[in-house]
Formats: structure tokens, sequence, C-alpha cells
């Protein structure tokens, strides 16, 4: 056959014209579907390659104190972000920019795998970058196109160290977290920054958590922000609610710059009218300023590293033997159960120790000889305690203890609070120890000691009770928040008894009791000293705990602050925690009634800098008058020459 034959040509164009038609049929097919069919895809597509959605960030609300001033707050800052891209694309640029922000290398390993992790998601590498950082990446701003600066709201806290355990600290959700119950709820997502710790900014995170903004922008090729996109329309952020509490942040600030820098401890301040908190403070403390915008590595180590526990609030999760201050307790029991009265002595009187299966010290190594529960609590004699505990009985003092609540939490609106340590009945010994106890455990246990722990914040509620009328709320802090659970600690006592007890701790800061050098000028300042033991005492590795739990207001007058202060291995009460106490309630009564504040406060203070001070002469005329605690019926109290008081 004849290829070149005219027919056999046309036949073979006809062909290669078929196949055209079909080439461009699927051609047109594909185009038709492309622009057609799935032009709002692509559309979409496009458009998300060119913009790119940036958070707008709420601001936390604004905790003020009692009086208005401002205790946690937000200031503009400056946030360095980098825009959604591949993770080793996020990577890269991560490592260039630990050229120009040194700080980022420490937090290298955190963040390489938030970017990796980010699915398209901004990555903020920096909440809080200084103007000098934001200057220098400025400088360098082409080398770095996915890097997105803004001002955003930066968290502050004004009392820095003094409110680190009551505010707590704020740092970006994990991954445990966002599981949680807690956070089951909207605005909660990867990278929010939330309240944590065991302060306010955890315990009303739902509250002063606001709702995130969003605004788009156009980026080019490079990736480099050409401008907003006013396509969509902006959605502002909802700043977080404002809250109120009861704290007197000035009280918080002085009982930070009173307490011992090298010592450990907590101090409590309530006010008895209420049972509301003004101060909460616990030593060492830590600054929530150094968590804004991430905590490096180092830093973070050493918080949690450090063994004196900066990151531990002793003030509500502490439990130490509540010492001398339970000795009230033990007595209020008795003056209830009606085993004691309180001009009553024991059978035997105090010559520095008590025969009861074995010889039981007495704190004093002379004694204090024939006394009454007045002089008992005044002294704090442990040998008439110890007749009172026996008076009284161990399983009577386990079931009234424990209904007055010593194996319970206060109930303060934190998220987390130790209850007491307090045996409920003999089968803690069994439990715990291996043994049945026998009726000697019930000295110790009269006077603070044994199996008997308790946080500062529950010998602060119980001491308020004294202060009203033998009843104290939970402790609040935020008291527009919800009402607490449960019925408040009640003393079943009566007025006189409640009087007898009040008579007591007043004759400790009088003369020849065992805090009188802590007696104010302006103020009735009435408490108790304490001396606690725990394991590191008893074996020699460190000193007592040092107590006291004290009240103050108007001489003549009502309590108007309780305040309990705990000093760890400070030795006795009466030397360390009682002065503290003192200045602490001196503080806050002198601003509370228009008063100014005289850095000379406590009579000891006075006697070592000053000499005796004129006012002296009104304590020894009160001493000297004759006492009628609602019929409780009190001797004239000596006015010996003052000396400071040891032990108790």
């Amino acid at each position: 056959m004849n290829v070149n034959h005219p027919l056999v040509r046309q036949r073979r164009a006809q062909v290669v014209y078929g196949v055209l038609l079909a080439l461009i049929g699927v051609l047109g097919l594909g185009f038709f579907r492309i622009q057609v069919l799935r032009s709002n895809t692509y559309r979409l597509t496009a458009e998300s390659n060119r913009l790119r959605p940036l958070d707008l960030p709420a601001p936390r609300g604004t905790v003020f104190d009692r009086n208005g001033r401002v205790i946690a707050d937000n200031v503009p800052g400056y946030a360095v972000t980098l825009l959604p891209a591949p993770g080793d694309s996020m990577v890269a640029t991560l490592r260039r920019l630990e050229e120009v922000l040194p700080g980022l290398a420490a937090r290298h390993d955190q963040l390489e795998a938030q970017a990796r992790a980010s699915y398209g998601q901004a990555l903020v590498v920096d909440g809080d970058a200084s103007y000098e950082e934001v200057a220098a990446l400025e400088e360098r701003r082409a080398e770095f196109p996915g890097v997105y600066i803004e001002t955003r709201p930066v968290r502050r806290y004004a009392g820095g160290a003094a409110v680190g355990h009551l505010m707590g600290y704020i740092g970006e959700i994990d991954g445990e977290e966002l599981a949680s119950d807690f956070y089951d709820r909207e605005p909660y997502e990867q990278g929010l920054v939330v309240g944590k710790g065991v302060g306010i900014e955890r315990q009303y995170e739902h509250l002063l958590q606001g709702r995130k903004g969003v605004r788009y922008v156009e980026v080019d090729a490079r990736r480099r922000i050409v401008g907003d996109f006013s396509g969509i329309e902006t959605r502002l952020a909802v700043p977080g609610q404002d809250i109120h509490l009861s704290i007197d942040l000035e009280l918080q600030e002085w009982i930070h710059h009173i307490f011992p820098d090298s010592m450990m401890g907590a101090v409590v301040a309530l006010d008895p009218t209420d049972g509301n908190v003004l101060a909460l403070y616990s030593a060492p403390s830590f600054d929530p300023n150094l968590f804004v915008g991430g905590i490096d590595t180092e830093t973070w180590r050493a918080l949690n590293t450090d063994p004196r526990r900066p990151m531990y609030n002793k003030a509500i999760l502490g439990r130490f033997a509540p010492a001398s201050p339970f000795k009230l307790a033990t007595a209020a029991i008795g003056l209830d159960l009606g085993v004691v009265r309180p001009d009553e002595h024991m059978p035997q009187p105090c010559t520095g120790g008590f025969q009861y299966g074995r010889y039981w010290r007495c704190w004093k190594v002379g004694g204090h000889g024939d006394i009454d529960l007045l002089e008992a609590v005044q002294h704090s004699c442990d040998v008439y305690f110890y007749q009172l505990g026996l008076r009284i009985g161990l399983q009577r003092l386990l079931s009234e203890a424990t209904e007055l609540g010593f194996s319970t939490t206060c109930g303060i609106d934190l998220p987390a609070e130790s209850p007491g340590i307090f045996p409920r009945g003999p089968e803690y010994w069994e439990q715990v120890f291996g043994y049945a106890p026998n009726e000697s455990e019930v000295l110790s246990l009269s006077i603070g000691q044994g199996p008997n722990s308790q946080t500062p914040l529950k010998m602060a509620q119980f001491y308020t009770a004294l202060a009203r009328d033998g009843s104290a709320p939970a402790p609040r802090i935020y008291p527009d928040g919800p009402a607490p659970e449960g019925d408040p600690w009640r003393l079943d006592l009566s007025d006189e008894a409640l009087a007898t007890l009040r008579e007591g701790l007043r004759r400790v800061t009088a003369p020849g009791g065992t805090a009188h050098m802590a007696s104010l000028e302006l103020w009735d300042l009435y408490g108790k000293t304490g001396t606690g033991e725990s394991n590191l005492t008893q074996s020699g590795l460190a000193d007592t705990d040092a107590w006291f739990v004290g009240m103050a207001g108007p001489r003549g007058g009502d309590p108007e602050v309780v305040v309990v202060v705990l000093v760890q291995s400070g030795g006795g009460g009466s030397a360390t925690a009682a002065p503290i106490v003192a200045k602490a309630a001196d503080f806050y009564l002198r601003r509370k009634h228009g008063i100014p504040v005289d850095t000379i406060q406590t009579l000891g203070e006075h006697v070592r800098t000053r000499g005796w001070p004129s006012w002296y002469r009104t304590i020894l005329d009160d001493a000297e008058r004759p006492t009628d605690p609602g019929s409780a019926g009190a001797d004239p109290v000596p006015a010996p020459t003052p000396a400071p008081g040891a032990g108790g």
C-alpha cells in the first residue's frame, strides 16, 4: 500500500484531529472544573497563602486590694511571634533569632518542640521582650521575614515577691492541663496563658481570663507582612473581669519587709469581724514577675531545687506542731466539758516537771509553782496542761478536737489547702505507729505536740473564733466569690469562758508574761507564744519552730486583727515570732485609724534604742488594775521589771 496516497494521509490526519480534540476536551473540562466548579476552593487557598490570622491577646482582669490599690494589672509590652510556617522553617528562624535574642537559647528545646507541633499556628517565642531587644531585631528586619513584633498586654505584679504565694503566677497552658476538666470550655486552647500555682491567678482563672481577638494581615511570598486585610473584620479582645480582694497590700508588703531574710516561715492576718484574709505570706517567697513571658530553665530549676522551698506556700500547705498556742484549744475543751474552772489550781504544782509513767518536763526548769488556769496560759506552763489533759482524757480530747476541725481544712478560696493532722481515734496509733495508745499520749497532745500538726491558717481561724463570739467563718480572699460550703468553725463556749481565755491571752503580753516585750504603745496586744518541735529538732539538726498567735485592737476594745507568725527553726516564740506579730498588727491598726507609722514599734525596740518609753506607765497601770473576765475573778498581775520571755 502506498503510504503517501491521499486517502491514507487523510485518514491519519483525521486520527490526529480526533486525538487533539480529545486532549482539548480534557483540558477544557479541567479548566472548567478549576475555574468554575472549584473556584471557591482555590480562591480560599490563594487567600490563605497571602493571609495570616494573628491573635489579639486579651488582658487578664486587674486585681485590686481592699483599698483599691493594684496588686496585679497589665502594662504594654512587646511580644516576638513567628508566623505560621512548616516546622523546619520555624526552627531555622528560631535558631537565627537566638543571635539577636540571647535569652531564647535557654528555652530552645521547649520552643523547638512547640514550633514542630504548632500545626499552622503562630508561635510566641518571647512574650515580654525588652525595648532594646526589639530595637536590635528591627535593625535586622530584612533577615527575619517570618517574625512579627507586636505590642500586647503584659502581666505586672506591683507587690513583687511580697505577693508571690498569694497570687501564684502565669504560664502557657500545657497538654495535661488542657485535657483536664478545669479547662473544658472556651476559650482554652494550646498556647493560651493561664493562672498557675496555688494562688488567686489559678483559683479565679475563669474570671480573670478574657477572650482573645483576631485580625488578619496580608503577607508576600517571603512571609513579610505587607498590611492589614480589610476583607475580614477584626474581632477585638474581651478583657478579663476585675476583682477586688480582702488583702491589704501595704500590710502584705510590710510583712515581707520585716520578716527575717534568712528564715523560713509564714504569716497570716485575718479580720475578726468577718474572717476575711488581710495578709497571706510565706517565706522565702518568689517574684511572680519572673514568669511573665516565660521563665528560663535555669531560674525554674533554681526555684525548685532550693532546699528552702520558695515555691511552697507554708501558710496554707505547711503543717507544723502547733505547740503552746494549742493549749488554748485544750483549755477551751476543758472549760466546755466543765472539768476545770478559770481559778482552779491543779493537784500538783509545777516544779519543773510531772511524773506520769516517766518524767514529763516543763519548759521552765525551775517550775511555775502553784498557779491557776489564767496563770498557766500567761506563763505557758506545761505541767498544768499535762494534768488538764489527763482530766479531759485521751478519747474525749480526740473527739472534741476533731469536732472543732483540727483534722480538716479551713475552706479558704485557694486551689489547695492541707488539712490538719490530728488523730480521730485510737486506731490512728495502730495504723501509723503499729501500737495501741495508752492514756499518756494525751500529755503530748494537750500541749500541741505528738501527732498534731496544723497549718498557720488553721491556727489563725481558731484564734479568730476566740476573738469573736466563738465562731469563725471560712477565710475568704475574694469576698464576692462563691460562698464557702459547710458550717463555720464554732466553739461551744459561754461568754464567760471566752472572756476567761482572752484574759489569759492578755496576760501573755502583760508584765511577767512570755511575750511582754512585744507590747505596743496604742493597742492591746494579746496572744500565745509557742516553741514547736519537729523531726529535725529532735534529731538535733535544727532549732525549734517559733510561734506567736496574737490579736490586737484599741485599748479596752474588741480585737480588730488576728495575726499568726510561724518562723521555722526560729527558737523561742517570744523572741522571734511575737515581735513580727506586734509590728504587723501595729502597722495595720495605725493605718486603719489614721495614725502615722513609727519604725520603732514594740516595747523591746524602744528599750533597746530609746530607753523605757513614757507610755510604759500605762501598761503598768493596766496590769495593776484588778480584772474580772466575766466573773472569772483574776488576781491583780504583778509588775516586775520586764525581761524578754523565754520558752512557751
